[in-house]
């Protein structure tokens, strides 16, 4: 699963690598422990709308938005029920209906600087920090719904909610020795297909890009231990990313069992 990770670069420096406009308005800022239900940067790619709302089919424009992690469905009663939807199985996504209608036109990609993810040990469990070596975001794909209220007009989201969830696969290779699961990582050569709003029109072409990772990618990543400090969404700042040192490790891994250094 994917339940924190780090979300550190400025919007311009991720506008910049994603080829997207910041629209985020200036409500992102550097989160070391990004939590879920709190407000993330998303990649979209949509078809611009006129002024009386009709999209433009021949043109699309990509965006930094901001939206919240966790997805509400847009048929759900209540916004409380995307607490429990932060992650999305990407085996499973095409025929749940509180995703399957996100994975075929609302797919974005969701920057990250790494992720966190616990080792269960007989008596601890030891957080480690995953991220590309040549310290390049993350994409982990992801799934976005526009909520609102049914009846009567919400006090507290007057204007609707967009939520969003992070796709999981099988953890690939060594990281298997610390969880089972893991982000969908999309290399950036998937970015432009995963986005495009009209390639749900394909099942199979959405089936290809769900796939785990290859190893190539994997070889990409590094891994480290770090502070148990991360356990609690209160604790903050650059120490949640420094190694811990080995004596510090509750319970270690073969670390020389990754794959190797990224490849030039």
């Amino acid at each position: 699963m994917c339940g924190r990770y780090a979300s550190i670069k400025a919007p311009a420096d991720l506008a910049d690598e994603f080829r997207a406009v910041d629209a985020t308005d200036g409500a992102a800022t550097a989160d070391y422990n990004v939590a879920p239900t709190k407000q993330i940067v998303t990649v979209v790619e949509r078809h611009p709308r006129d002024a009386e709302g009709t999209p433009d089919p021949d043109r699309t424009e990509r965006t930094l938005r901001m939206v919240r992690w966790g997805l509400v469905p847009s048929w759900s009663k209540d916004p409380k029920s995307g607490a429990r939807m932060i992650n999305a199985r990407s085996e499973s996504a095409a025929t749940k209906p509180a995703f399957r209608r996100a994975l075929n036109s609302r797919r974005c990609l969701i920057p990250a600087d790494g992720w966190f993810e616990w080792q269960r040990g007989p008596e601890h469990k030891q957080p480690y920090y995953t991220h590309y070596a040549d310290g390049r975001s993350l994409a982990m794909a992801g799934l976005w719904e526009f909520w609102k209220p049914k009846d009567d007009p919400d006090e507290e989201y007057p204007n609707g909610l967009v939520t969003a969830s992070v796709l999981t696969t099988e953890a690939v290779g060594p990281l298997a020795q610390i969880h089972d699961r893991m982000p969908l990582v999309l290399p950036s050569d998937a970015w432009d297909a995963w986005l495009d709003p009209d390639t749900g029109s394909d099942a199979e072409s959405v089936a290809s890009l769900i796939a785990p990772p290859s190893l190539e990618l994997i070889g990409q990543l590094q891994l480290r231990p770090v502070s148990p400090l991360v356990n609690s969404v209160r604790n903050n700042g650059a120490q949640l990313l420094e190694e811990l040192p080995p004596e510090e490790v509750r319970e270690p891994v073969q670390l020389d069992l990754l794959a190797g250094p990224n490849p030039s």
